[in-house]
């Protein structure tokens, strides 16, 4: 052979090498990334999980709350009714009253 070709063989095993070893630094980075990536999604999966949680939990309160004041208001309904009946029946006797004429 002649040293050009020599050389031009020289130069692909070169080039052959640098590819080698850019392959064999890019598959070690694989592992690492996918790892990172794995971390990244799942603090993404985490955060949209608790965001979820809490609208979920401030949803309860609201439910709670509602129904609370739900309530206060229908015992207030019930004590009002009450009391209307009760002066209802006094006004009542106090008109009999009047008509018949004891007042």
């Amino acid at each position: 052979m002649d040293d050009k070709r020599i050389q031009q063989v020289l130069d692909i095993e070169k080039q052959a090498d640098g590819v080698y070893e850019t392959a064999i630094s890019q598959a070690a980075q694989v592992p690492l990334q996918a790892e990172k990536d794995a971390l990244a999604l799942i603090e993404k999966t985490r955060a949209d999980a608790q965001e979820e949680a809490k609208k979920i939990v401030e949803k309860a309160k609201s439910v709670e709350e509602i129904d609370r004041i739900s309530k206060d208001a229908q015992d207030r309904v019930h004590k009002m009714e009450s009391m209307a009946s009760i002066n209802f029946d006094h006004s009542v006797a106090y008109v009999l009253a009047r008509v018949v004429g004891r007042e």
